[in-house]
């Protein structure tokens, strides 16, 4: 993708999500995001096939830049942020949510969340997946593997919703190692 096509498509996802901050979704008309991001809409259908398929890339666009981390090579981004991944997962996911980059704190706590928090739990779960480690001598041992992802991604979630409930007041290091000592697992803030 060129940099022109970059920036328009980052002015549709911007547009996109500040319309989302203000009404629900099924209120929000295709017309209304062209007309915020200042684009035609042969430009917009060039980029997204519908509505709901903004979303998914939205979606994509934002959580894939923390569960990409994982891969082979965990400091090299390909997507719409640009950092310096730690060690833990967990913490450089709690960095990005205290940066609010991309207003993602708003897209996970609007009424608009189900799709954004199903995207959200479905990277989280491929992560943790990918994290065997993490929770190898904690005390989910002999669960099956379905049931204990899911609860770390449960737990992650809700860590995440006191965290913002709570005004974000602990530090991404110590809301890390609450949610590791949560999940019972080794490293807590590594």
């Amino acid at each position: 993708m060129d940099r022109r096509q970059r920036k328009t498509r980052e002015a549709i996802f911007k547009a996109f999500t500040e319309l989302l901050s203000e009404k629900n979704i099924g209120q929000i008309t295709v017309g209304e995001i062209i007309e915020r991001a200042d684009v035609g809409r042969a430009t917009f259908y060039a980029h997204f096939e519908t509505k709901d398929y903004l979303q998914k890339e939205l979606c994509e666009e934002l959580f894939c830049h923390v569960f990409d981390s994982v891969s082979d090579s965990p400091h090299c981004h390909r997507h719409i942020f640009d950092c310096n991944a730690p060690d833990s997962i967990y913490l450089h996911l709690f960095r990005h949510l205290e940066k609010n980059d991309n207003n993602i704190l708003d897209l996970l706590s609007c009424e608009n969340n189900d799709i954004f928090m199903h995207y959200f739990k479905s990277g989280l779960a491929k992560l943790i997946s990918s994290q065997p480690d993490t929770y190898e001598n904690s005390g989910l041992q002999g669960l099956p593997d379905d049931f204990r992802i899911n609860h770390i991604a449960s737990t992650f979630v809700e860590t995440v919703r006191w965290w913002v409930e709570n005004k974000m007041q602990q530090l991404p290091e110590e809301i890390t190692g609450y949610f590791m000592i949560a999940i019972n697992a080794k490293g807590a803030a590594e």
